[in-house]
């Protein structure tokens, strides 16, 4: 049998193949943040596909502050049962399922933004423009408690995992960016400073949802920017993080070099998930670029990847899982062109299959 189809374990999540469905932005949820009928048929129809794991696109920890329009909410007991729901329907096709949770900061695309956006310092993000207010220790507190609180709703739901997103320019990121972080007390200054909120809110779900309960990390690889994270200093937080009780990292990186339209079979941070795997005694999976099935077998087998996550190739195939599995030499039709960032729904531009 594959490598890529052997069982997947992250702690007590036991997965039946090692393709994770990398949590995607759909903006289907409604305004407030509930699940709607077509989400819902989104990830049903994903976990028919064959995936493994299905990680849920992004939800928002605090009601006050929602990163981007019709993304999904964690931030209220009210939404377990839907949720519970989601995950019923997923297991019912066999495969596990994993709530993604975040607070954005000015990486926001909310228009307008919310009224108050909490950041490590008040520097402009490089995207948005956007001025954030300083978290007080307060205020770091108070998040870290939000982002327990939302865990441990999806545990009530049945979630078989929860993962922190510390990547891509959000909040838990921005902490370790010295770029966006200034400060000049214990959460500023050197990397271990800069890690210590990102471990305190490891430390407030542990608490929560305790020690068994799968708990990821999306990483950077580094911020591709100079004067940003660097990969040694990456693999220095998931050192961290690893001590800390976390179950498994992801590792993406800065999503401008991944738009490419040809792929060469090494996925985009492959390099540095190798050495992350050699660093720490918990899973890595790799997110990025995963287009062939050898080299992903290969990663496999030479380097301990423990897992593979994909968006775009399944956005615009829901079923490659399966198609992978009947022909490992099946060819993607996804070209990573990224129109689909640009429909409602982010749907795939090409026609569809005959």
């Amino acid at each position: 049998m594959s490598e890529l189809f052997e069982d997947m374990r992250v702690g007590t999540l036991r997965a039946k193949n090692r393709l994770v469905r990398a949590a995607t932005y759909e903006a289907l949820a409604t305004e407030d943040g509930r699940i709607t009928p077509e989400l819902q048929a989104v990830y049903e129809e994903l976990a028919a596909g064959g995936v493994g794991t299905v990680i849920v696109g992004y939800a928002y920890v605090t009601p006050d502050e929602q990163p981007n329009p019709r993304m999904l909410s964690i931030c209220d007991d009210a939404l377990v049962p839907a949720y519970r729901a989601l995950v019923e329907a997923a297991h019912a096709h066999g495969a596990a399922i994993v709530s993604q949770i975040v607070y954005g900061g000015s990486a926001t695309k909310l228009d307008p933004p919310s009224a108050r956006i909490l950041g490590p310092s008040a520097v402009p993000h490089p995207k948005t423009g956007i001025v954030p207010v300083e978290a007080t220790t307060a205020d770091l507190c108070a998040l870290a408690s939000a982002f327990a609180d939302a865990a441990a709703r999806a545990q009530a739901a049945g979630f078989d995992g929860v993962e922190l997103h510390a990547a891509h320019g959000y909040l838990l990121s921005q902490f370790l960016n010295p770029l966006l972080n200034r400060r000049a007390d214990a959460y500023g200054g050197s990397l271990e400073n800069r890690a210590r909120f990102l471990l305190e809110v490891v430390d407030a779900v542990r608490a929560r949802v305790g020690t068994t309960f799968p708990l990821l990390v999306k990483l950077n690889s580094s911020d591709g920017v100079d004067g940003g994270l660097t990969e040694d200093d990456s693999l220095a937080v998931a050192k961290l993080l690893a001590a800390h009780g976390v179950s498994a990292i992801e590792v993406s990186g800065a999503w401008r070099a991944c738009r490419m339209r040809d792929f060469d079979g090494e996925p985009f941070f492959a390099a540095y998930a190798r050495r992350l795997a050699r660093a720490v005694d918990i899973p890595v999976i790799l997110t990025g670029g995963n287009r062939s099935v050898a080299a992903m077998e290969r990663l496999v087998r030479e380097d301990g990847i423990a897992g593979f996550g994909l968006c775009r190739p399944l956005i615009c195939e829901p079923d490659l899982p399966r198609r992978w599995q009947a022909d490992p030499h099946a060819k993607p039709r996804c070209i990573s062109c990224n129109g689909c960032s640009t429909t409602s729904g982010h749907r795939c531009l090409l026609p569809a299959r005959e």
